[in-house]
């Protein structure tokens, strides 16, 4: 039987609140978990588990192919849980997902090195980098699915980009963490200082399963079902899987997703990772002044995230997106140039508006953008999909810059006009998809309940 709806707006809008908080919290410990691989694998991981005789920039190329191993298993997770999400709830989805990354991320902490048990140390670090790819593949989508169809009305893109604080709140805590730790002498950070973010991963993912626990399933999900359970046997649709009715219906929507995301996600890696192996192997800076710049950014995109969202309420998803796509293709070369220089002030102010206005824009209006393009009975899978399909690439990004940096001698024109081509398709898809922020989400796919 399904849950009853909460009809009261003072407890739809508490209800609506408390999964904001969920989606924020337990996103920020997910992505912490994320994101500080994606730190060591720039500092640390190349010496660790992939030592090289020769320049050490091989090292870490082999570390960025470790790290763009877990965007393989994304997809799959996407499809896994977004079916388990659009047919059975939200909300053990999310909570497995929290599991999966928390235990994987800790394990990782206690690995021996290479120089400790040889070839083994680099396979189980690539099988928990999957058990985490695979986790995070299902995350994202649920979390912005909380937040969005529990939003009320005409304040989903504000709801909704409480996941993405969290994606920033997590950044914040990897790379400040990381940035203490990097202050530490090379042998004390390369003997225990780096496991630290990896072992206190425990204690975060402890607060968050304890806050999605609390979590019941969304008024738009228990209103599909309480729908389809009203019609006699003889008049329900029938059942499809989530994929093949995603694909059979909402196939222009998940392209053009697709195509939003694929612009935002590679824009961003230049500031997360890309920015910190420029910095590290072809300039001056040291290695905790870009830790910190990231930091800042982040932090202040905590802000600008919903800042971004609560205008798209607004002004519409388009117009939101499309300013970040602008922002961001303007600033990709002044951010190597600035970097190339090694002026440290500049290259805050460069890491913030990158980071804070480019990204905050468009990343900050996609769970309720993409979620308003898919129907209810699909909308798991198909969020899902739209984010972790383009990861397939976005997972090799790191790992084809840092190839283009060895064989350019750390030239990074290249990276700047990738980077600029992949926001101008970005942009292209938002300007080809609809408007959604009037879009009534329990009226998408109504025909077919």
């Amino acid at each position: 039987m399904a849950a009853t709806i909460p009809t009261s707006q003072v407890e739809r809008t508490r209800l609506a609140r408390r999964a904001a908080v969920a989606s924020l919290v337990g996103t920020a410990v997910e992505w912490y978990d994320y994101f500080i691989f994606g730190t060591a694998s720039a500092l640390v991981f190349g010496r660790l588990f992939f030592p090289s005789d020769g320049d050490p920039i091989y090292g870490t190329l082999a570390a960025f192919a470790v790290f763009g191993v877990g965007f393989f298993a994304r997809p799959l997770g996407g499809v896994v849980f977004g079916h388990f999400g659009d047919r059975f709830g939200r909300k053990a989805a999310l909570v497995t997902t929290l599991m999966m990354m928390g235990i994987a991320t800790f394990l990782i902490g206690l690995l021996p090195t290479t120089e400790q048990i040889g070839i083994a140390a680099p396979i189980l670090l690539v099988l928990l980098r999957l058990v985490q790819g695979f986790g995070v593949g299902g995350e994202w989508g649920g979390a912005s699915l909380v937040a969005v169809e529990y939003a009320p009305d005409g304040k989903r893109g504000a709801y909704g980009s409480f996941p993405q604080i969290g994606n920033a709140v997590g950044l914040v805590m990897s790379t400040s963490i990381f940035a203490i730790v990097s202050t530490l002498p090379d042998e004390q950070l390369l003997s225990w200082g780096w496991r630290l973010p990896f072992l206190l991963s425990a204690v975060l993912i402890g607060v968050g399963l304890f806050i999605r626990f609390k979590l019941t399933e969304t008024p738009t999900f228990q209103a599909a079902q309480e729908a389809l359970e009203a019609k006699a046997e003889a008049d329900r649709p029938k059942e499809r899987l989530p994929i093949a009715e995603l694909l059979r219906r909402f196939k222009r929507p998940l392209l053009l997703a697709m195509g939003m995301r694929f612009g935002e996600a590679v824009f961003g890696y230049i500031i997360l990772t890309i920015g910190l192996t420029f910095a590290t192997n072809y300039t001056d800076i040291g290695r905790t002044d870009i830790l910190w710049a990231s930091t800042i950014a982040a932090a202040i995109a905590i802000y600008t995230y919903y800042f971004f969202g609560r205008l798209s309420d607004r002004i519409g998803r388009r117009k939101v997106f499309i300013l970040g796509a602008v922002v961001g293709a303007v600033v990709s070369f002044p951010f190597f140039w600035i970097l190339d220089a090694g002026n440290i002030p500049m290259m805050y102010v460069i890491y913030a508006v990158a980071y804070a206005i480019g990204v905050g824009a468009v990343y900050g209006v996609e769970p309720s953008f993409f979620s308003e393009l898919f129907g209810t009975k699909v909308r798991y899978t198909g969020v899902s999909l739209a984010a972790q399909l383009p990861s397939v690439l976005i997972g090799l990004w790191p790992l084809a810059s840092t190839a283009i940096f060895a064989a350019t001698g750390g030239d990074p024109w290249p990276i700047a006009l990738i980077t600029v081509a992949a926001l101008a398709l970005g942009g292209l898809c938002a300007y080809l998809a609809p408007e959604t922020n009037a879009t009534d989400m329990n009226a998408i796919g109504e025909e077919d309940r």
